[in-house]
């Protein structure tokens, strides 16, 4: 094999290690991190500051401002999160970043098969999930550094290239060129972690004289502000076919890497010479990542700190980039409101997503019921004509909503824990489901009684009407209990359910008593028997969910804490 097929073999091994160490790294940090993870996400709040925070503890955990951005377009595309409150994690997540590249910029070469020794020892003996998760994060951490020490090795020899050296003269000497040079390798990577840690690399390399770096800190900060730019392809890609508001996000990422590339791009010679000054002193070949490092995260804070204040700015940029108007992709009502694929990898986040979308086939029952119990107990055609097309909407978003979950299971994201919680939240789902389509039961066999010619005595409907009204008032209690409303009395929705039963064999007595009086026709005992059947279904739904609620089983758990 040729020296050329070695470098290049060797530059893409690396990189595919090193990509490869830092994705597994980011999913055990996740797991490993566990509920850290809901006290970071509770800083996303209205506050600019604590939201750069949240963006940036976020970002450090995830290890990928890409994931961030891309988490933060779906809460903005949900809804949960406001444009400027985004802004504000995106901020913040510019400066997790630069965690990375201030990590990469530790020479532990001695060390790197130690690493990943004892992350797969601890991995492989520990059976707790949590000290598993550690070692597999200490292990990928090694796996990191053994994709940056190979391509260290196979980048030595282009030092002594004179065409490349020639090549490296040219984007050192024209910072657009750098900057050009950057964006592209990013682009093709998708990771500007991967992109920054091979430009440390390679920085690090001794030019001709054996001295000073082939690239010089000079013109590696241009190629720097390339990689920034570059990494904002992830958040346009991912805010297409979403809300206006989430491709606002998208662009505001955009907006502050573009004009910060600007701003520093006639600034590099005065930039790098502080960046010297403030970095330790020593061989320019053995100081020159860490100088990269301080470079990356400096540019971020700065920035950062240029933008905070400047936010309702960037706010008014990006909705004249994305201006209102006829909205692009709107969902259809049967489509998810929240759940959003891309989330898929961030568990802690999408269980939330998941969350909303339950409360939200819980509020379409609710309605369902309402329009039931309705027009004292009569069924008219709109009414009726309202509960079909919502019991249809239930059941697509019930659909949606276990496939999100297949995808979670099968993704081999969810810890135990959340595994746990995600079965709870299932069954919760189901019996939301089971009442949504119980009461169109109930609305088809009473509008088919009424559209005959044996119609109901107006005592059998006020009766029903008293049923659907006690069971829309204990499904609402059993609703805000798993919601986590700790005020909730489980005793006392265990009552009412009593109280329904009760009514259920009062109002079978009742019509049987109509019957032999002549008010009502025999021919209605089986449908109204199958509407009393069908209001006790729903009552022993509404005690299995009063049940997971006493199992402190409820959607708070996924949510961040206050």
């Amino acid at each position: 094999m040729n020296e050329t097929m070695k470098i290049i073999f060797g530059l893409v091994g690396g990189l595919a290690i090193f990509i490869y160490g830092m994705n597994m790294m980011s999913e055990c940090l996740q797991k490993a991190a566990g509920e850290k993870m809901k006290k970071i996400l509770a800083l996303l709040t209205k506050n600019p500051i604590l939201g750069v925070l949240a963006g940036a503890l976020t970002t450090a955990v995830l290890q990928s401002s890409s994931a961030t951005t891309v988490m933060t377009i779906g809460f903005v595309s949900a809804g949960l999160m406001s444009l400027p409150q985004a802004i504000s994690i995106i901020l913040g997540a510019n400066i997790g970043t630069t965690m990375t590249a201030q990590i990469i910029a530790f020479k532990i070469s001695d060390y790197i098969y130690l690493f990943i020794f004892v992350g797969f020892l601890i991995s492989f003996i520990s059976k707790k999930e949590k000290v598993k998760n550690i070692g597999q994060t200490i292990f990928a951490f090694g796996l990191l550094f053994l994709g940056i020490e190979t391509m260290g090795d196979v980048m030595k020899p282009l030092a002594s290239s004179a065409f490349f050296v020639n090549m490296i003269g040219k984007v050192s000497h024209i910072p657009i060129l750098g900057v050009c040079v950057g964006a592209m390798m990013t682009l093709v990577v998708q990771s500007s972690s991967a992109t920054i840690a091979v430009l440390q690399n390679f920085a690090s390399q001794a030019g001709p004289d054996g001295v000073t770096s082939i690239i010089g800190l000079a013109g590696a900060i241009p190629i720097l502000l390339g990689d920034n730019i570059g990494t904002t392809i992830t958040a346009v890609l991912a805010s297409i076919g979403q809300p206006k508001d989430a491709r606002r996000t998208a662009f505001a990422h955009c907006v502050f890497n573009i004009s910060g590339a600007i701003l520093f791009l006639f600034l590099v010679k005065p930039y790098a010479a502080l960046i010297q000054f403030i970095s330790p002193k020593g061989n320019e070949i053995d100081v020159i990542s860490r100088q990269i490092a301080n470079a990356h995260t400096g540019f971020n804070l700065v920035m950062t700190l240029i933008w905070i204040p400047l936010i309702p700015l960037m706010v008014k940029i990006v909705m004249k980039l994305v201006p209102d108007g006829k909205e692009m992709g709107a969902k259809a009502l049967e489509n998810p409101n929240y759940l959003d694929n891309k989330l898929i990898a961030q568990p802690a986040a999408a269980l939330q997503l998941v969350a909303k979308e339950v409360m939200y086939c819980a509020k379409i029952v609710d309605e369902m019921i309402g329009k039931l119990q309705s027009g004292n107990g009569k069924i008219d055609k709109e009414n009726a004509g309202i509960v079909e097309e919502k019991a249809k909407i239930l059941q697509k978003l019930y659909a949606s909503i276990n496939d999100y979950f297949a995808a979670l299971y099968s993704g081999g994201v969810l810890t135990e824990e959340q595994a746990s919680q995600s079965a709870g939240m299932q069954s919760i789902l189901c019996d939301i489901d089971r009442i949504g389509q119980l009461t169109r039961e109930i609305m088809e066999t009473v509008a088919k009684q009424n559209k005959g010619k044996h119609k109901y005595s107006k005592e059998a409907l006020k009766e029903l009407k008293k049923a659907m009204e006690q069971i829309q008032m204990i499904y609402g209690s059993c609703i805000r209990a798993i919601s986590g409303d700790v005020d909730m009395d489980i005793k006392e929705l265990m009552r009412q359910k009593e109280d329904i039963m009760q009514l259920d064999e009062k109002m079978r007595k009742n019509h049987i008593a109509r019957v032999g009086k002549g008010k009502c026709d025999s021919k209605l005992t089986i449908p109204f028997n199958d509407v009393l059947h069908n209001i006790d279904r729903i009552g022993n739904s509404c005690v299995n969910l009063v049940e997971v609620a006493k199992e402190n089983v409820t959607m708070q758990a996924f949510f961040a804490e206050d």
